[in-house]
């Protein structure tokens, strides 16, 4: 499998990487769907990519680098539906990889994850990403597909890798970033295009959820069957326009 490193294209057998893609170390990174070849807002994870290295002191390349060897690499390594990931470490360098992604298409059963996490402010995409696959790990262990994840101050976040989009008192509202919260793509663009409100939500409130989706670049918007077990509407319509307003403000 052919991989990008430091611009070039290269064997993943030859590159510091793991066998999936990821740099060995630390540092921060973008994953990215791709359908039928197209990154999905690539300027936006670009522009994110900047914002997270500036926090995390981490070199990064030209975008005109590294746009051009995506593009390779999409052409090398193709997939109808795909996930592009581009890791920054903090020694300056950077790999790319895309493999071959199978979108969700039935509703996640979702609990609500035990240990309340410290929140520093708004998160960034940053690895070591153990900590987080942990937690969906334990999830899928107890039957479950995805968590939701608690701040200290009994605030709902988000999931374990990904935003939120929950439907309370007839409202569509995601957690704010100050909250512990990764800022998103997808939960960017429903924000500015569906009439997302952004608004903290208390735990206790839980029981008030009518509907919700799992928010993220890959999975676009995977509507909530139920949380811990409790089972909420599917909102086919708001799905619907999901994934209708991802392609066209994502592609082009």
């Amino acid at each position: 499998m052919k991989i990008v490193f430091n611009g070039d294209l290269v064997d993943i057998e030859t590159a510091p990487c793991t066998p999936t893609g990821w740099l060995v170390g630390a540092g921060i990174f973008e994953t990215i769907r791709t359908v039928m070849g197209l990154p999905y807002a690539f300027n936006r994870h670009l522009v994110r990519a900047h914002k997270s290295a500036a926090i995390a002191n981490v070199p990064l390349p030209d975008n005109a680098l590294v746009v051009s060897a995506v593009n390779a690499l999409l052409v090398n390594e193709p997939a109808p539906d795909g996930l592009l990931r581009i890791s920054f470490d903090t020694n300056g360098q950077w790999a790319a990889v895309h493999l071959p992604y199978h979108p969700l298409t039935t509703p996640a059963r979702v609990r609500l994850h035990p240990d309340a996490l410290i929140s520093n402010g708004e998160s960034i995409k940053s690895y070591p990403y153990e900590h987080r696959i942990a937690i969906i790990e334990e999830a899928k262990i107890l039957g479950f597909d995805e968590a939701i994840v608690v701040n200290t101050e009994d605030r709902i976040c988000e999931g374990a890798v990904s935003n939120l989009a929950l439907l309370i008192d007839g409202r569509w509202l995601t957690p704010p970033t100050s909250d512990g919260v990764l800022p998103g793509i997808m939960r960017d663009l429903v924000i500015e295009n569906c009439g997302v409100d952004v608004e903290s939500i208390p735990v206790s409130r839980l029981k008030d959820i009518a509907s919700g989706f799992l928010l993220s670049s890959l999975r676009i918007a995977q509507p909530i069957a139920s949380i811990n077990g409790e089972e909420l509407a599917v909102s086919h319509a708001f799905n619907d326009e999901i994934h209708a307003m991802a392609v066209l403000h994502s592609v082009g």
